[in-house]
């Protein structure tokens, strides 16, 4: 019998939650944002609702201009090491910057996360965004959009070369003999490439999964493209429905056009989620975080997301479509939501800045705990998504209403797993070991 199609819920760590000005609140968790013991409960709380993974973005900068920001305090790769000895079956992904590491680099820390997590290591992909970035790694400003993405194509070709380094049967440990290492089944990968020369191989043995799974986030053609050809899992942006059914339709078409059509490539929104007794109560909720909304520190990051100046632009004065997305450096993804909630809303600037506030213009769902559960079945049931990827305005309380609220009817409905599948992430995902 043919398993039934489940969601997959991947919960989105980011400081004290993902409203930009929540952390002023006098319950947030502001004083806990540096703390491992914090981002360990919350992947605790996570495992508790099944959820299939946690995920930390990264930077490489500091915007100084933005002092109301809640800035990522550690290290990404080693607070998920520290938070795989606190967990056992969620999945621990995190960004990987192509434009900065090198392959060998990003691989042994991966692989060795993979080892340290017993196979649940994943790996968002990104081209980066910000000069400032740029600017810490010796370069100048960040080279030109394709190129960025040229190094990425090349980047992920050499991981995978390098993690399939070393076959399953690299360490025999026979005592007997005295072989530790068996050199026939460790090969150098002697890559010459544009970008990068690796001799290879790599020095951490082959991970648990095979490789750690990779995902993609861009939103631009280029971003598209590279998810096609070399994402196992994608998230999105998505304002509404709609959107988020052009892009499953866009990414199913050039996946096909990849050659990997059928390969069951999760396709994961951003989620923003209200949650309470009843919509009055949920509407509550939002409306105490936006309390506290600090308007000129919401106009700068929204000028970072468009490359626009709003701070003379009136409050409740409508916005002006935005320049064409091929026109702006900047991240594609962002910009191209921004330049949608627009096109359909017609906002004030006081009015965008309320979309924003939380999410940065994800699909945002406000309501009873059967609300959301009846708005995420039908965005899943349409063929919208494959799931989402939960961005909580609040921790721990907004996780905590989701896990404890939400999950539930979607178990009860058949649409969210009960246990886990196995002990790897490939396993939670439902994809393939790869063989070497």
């Amino acid at each position: 019998m043919e398993k039934t199609r489940e969601l997959h819920i991947n919960a989105f760590l980011f400081g004290t939650g993902h409203h930009t000005m929540g952390w002023r609140h006098p319950a947030s968790s502001a004083d806990r944002v540096g703390s491992i013991a914090y981002f360990e409960e919350l992947a605790q709380l996570a495992e508790s609702g099944f959820l299939d993974a946690v995920f930390f973005a990264d930077g490489h900068s500091v915007n100084r201009r933005y002092s109301a920001g809640v800035p990522g305090l550690l290290e990404p790769i080693t607070a998920l090491s520290a938070m795989a000895r606190a967990t056992h079956h969620i999945g621990l992904v995190t960004t990987v910057s192509a434009s900065f590491y090198t392959p060998f680099h990003a691989a042994r820390m991966l692989a060795s996360l993979d080892h340290i997590s017993g196979g649940r290591a994943g790996a968002n992909i990104v081209t980066s965004m910000f000069d400032a970035e740029a600017q810490n790694h010796s370069m100048a400003a960040l080279p030109p959009h394709a190129e960025r993405y040229e190094r990425a194509d090349e980047f992920v070709r050499v991981l995978k070369q390098l993690w399939d380094s070393w076959s399953d049967d690299a360490l025999p440990r026979d005592r007997d003999s005295g072989t530790f290492i068996d050199p026939e089944h460790i090969r150098p990968i002697n890559h010459q490439g544009k970008h990068f020369s690796v001799a290879g191989p790599l020095n951490v043995p082959r991970p648990p999964q095979g490789r750690p799974v990779l995902f993609q986030a861009g939103s631009s053609e280029s971003g598209r493209d590279f998810a096609a050809r070399c994402a196992e899992a994608i998230y999105s942006v998505a304002w509404d429905k709609e959107s988020a059914l052009e892009f499953a339709a866009d990414m199913k078409m050039r996946l096909n056009e990849a050659g990997r059509g059928g390969t069951g490539v999760p396709i994961l929104p951003g989620l923003v989620t209200y949650i309470g007794a009843t919509q009055t109560q949920a509407l509550e909720k939002k409306r105490a975080l936006d309390a506290y909304l600090d308007i000129d520190a919401a106009i700068a990051q929204l000028g970072v997301f468009t490359g626009q100046d709003y701070r003379t632009h009136g409050l409740d004065e409508r916005v002006a479509p935005l320049p064409p997305a091929e026109l702006f450096t900047g991240p594609q993804g962002r910009y191209l939501t921004v330049q949608r909630i627009i096109e359909t809303k017609h906002p004030t600037l006081r009015e965008l800045l309320g979309f924003l506030a939380a999410g940065g213009g994800h699909a945002t769902m406000i309501g009873t705990p059967t609300e959301v559960a009846d708005e995420i079945q039908e965005w899943f049931e349409s063929g919208a998504c494959d799931g989402f990827n939960l961005m909580c305005p609040a921790y721990p309380q907004s996780l905590t209403d989701f896990v404890e609220l939400v999950v539930p009817i979607l178990q009860e409905r058949s649409l969210f797993r009960t246990a886990y599948p196995g002990s790897t992430l490939r396993e939670t995902l439902g994809l393939a070991r790869p063989p070497v």
